[in-house]
């Protein structure tokens, strides 16, 4: 890399958008299934469950999802 470049950064505010939107990505899913499966189950503790599981797997699939938002081409 040469010394006269600098390398294309994003702005602190294209960075809260991108992380607030990629938040209601990974948090979306795991509230709509831990409402869902305590109504239906009605029990607190397995719905934690299934909503923590849900979660976890939002947030493996969220490291790709980053990778394409905070790239600046």
């Amino acid at each position: 890399m040469s010394e006269g470049k600098k390398p294309d950064m994003l702005s602190k505010k294209e960075i809260f958008l991108k992380g607030s939107f990629l938040a209601i990505i990974v948090v979306g899913p795991s509230l709509v299934a831990f409402f869902l499966s305590w109504n239906i189950l009605e029990n607190l503790i397995q719905a934690i469950i299934i909503g923590g599981v849900v979660h976890f797997m939002a947030m493996g699939f969220s490291l790709k999802i980053s990778r394409k938002f905070f790239v600046k081409s």
